[in-house]
């Protein structure tokens, strides 16, 4: 029987990060502010080595490449597992001591065409903690490109932006065109296809370790931006939980669940792989012990898995 497939994770500073995947999480880190661990990832700026004997001295993208049949492909056969020719999904964890830029992802289409063929970036966000009066941008309110690019020009952040209080355990999909932001004082679990394709709209005039200014994409980020997207106006997850799992999102590009474990529990994998991360608590899966912040993947083939301890986990397969 195929086993769980272990990687080491790959952390990125950012001049919005902080320590708390250190302090939180135990991870070594490397020095001053982390904004993002890169927990499962096959993507160039951040390919996750595979710790696992077998496959001693490849990272993630170099196992989908030489065996797919790992994820439901054909074995000899590169580019034949659903996901077609690399490894679709990033899982992060983000740690934002300060705000991110107000920023816009593209869709798989203008990406492909003005990102040298990258994936779009769909995403979605589980809030794992939040600091007292913390908020997050997601929407904006302008009803045309001319209307956001003015208000845009005359700083009108405060009427433009779609800004809500959140608290631990909420959940917002981020389409791509969607403006957000991710605001200080918030650890967040993001599930996303793997690109790291950002447009920032504004960067709060912020300058890096060499005195430099990052660079915006205003005239990116008018192509992309959906316009008639509806803003939310609260991360509550409605969705119902069923025998200790609830869907939190369902799309083209990924299924994201929230899966709770008390005592004992069975959870198929029918899927070409899954992703799976411990949020809280601690137990067993498949006989080995996780606790928070133990990521690990599925392979198709593996079975069903077998749950036990008292813990919590985002699950997420094609």
């Amino acid at each position: 029987m195929t086993q769980l497939i272990h990687v080491k994770p790959v952390f990125h500073n950012k001049i919005w990060g902080g320590r708390k995947l250190e302090t939180v999480y135990g991870y070594e880190i490397p020095e001053g502010p982390v904004g993002e661990c890169w927990a499962i990832s096959a993507h160039p700026n951040g390919d996750c080595p595979v710790l696992d004997a077998a496959y001693e001295g490849m990272t993630l993208s170099e196992l989908w490449d030489a065996h797919p049949e790992l994820f439901s492909g054909v074995a000899g056969e590169p580019g034949s597992a659903p996901g077609g020719d690399r490894f679709p999904l990033l899982i992060k964890i983000i740690d934002a001591a300060g705000d991110l830029s107000i920023q816009v992802h593209p869709d798989d289409a203008y990406a492909a065409e003005h990102e040298n063929g990258s994936l779009g970036k769909r995403e979605c966000w589980y809030v794992l903690a939040a600091e007292p009066g913390a908020t997050i941008v997601v929407g904006q309110r302008a009803a045309n490109r001319d209307e956001f690019a003015q208000m845009v020009e005359e700083g009108r952040w405060g009427e433009l932006l779609n800004e809500i209080p959140i608290q631990a355990g909420d959940f917002f999909q981020i389409d791509p065109g969607t403006v957000h932001a991710i605001k200080a004082g918030t650890l967040i679990l993001e599930t996303q296809q793997s690109s790291d394709i950002t447009y920032r709209v504004y960067d709060y005039d912020r300058v890096d370790d060499s005195g430099q200014k990052r660079s915006l994409h205003l005239a990116q980020s008018l192509d992309v931006i959906d316009y008639a997207a509806e803003a939310p106006a609260s991360g509550a997850v409605t969705a119902p939980e069923v025998d200790g799992v609830c869907t939190l999102e369902h799309n083209d590009d990924y299924t994201v669940e929230r899966v709770r474990v008390d005592g004992e529990r069975v959870l198929a994998q029918p899927y070409p792989f899954m992703c799976l991360s411990v949020i809280e608590g601690a137990g067993t899966i498949a006989g080995e012990e996780v606790a928070r912040g133990t990521h690990l993947l599925a392979p198709c083939g593996c079975g069903d898995l077998l749950l036990t301890g008292d813990m919590t986990l985002i699950v997420s397969h094609l």
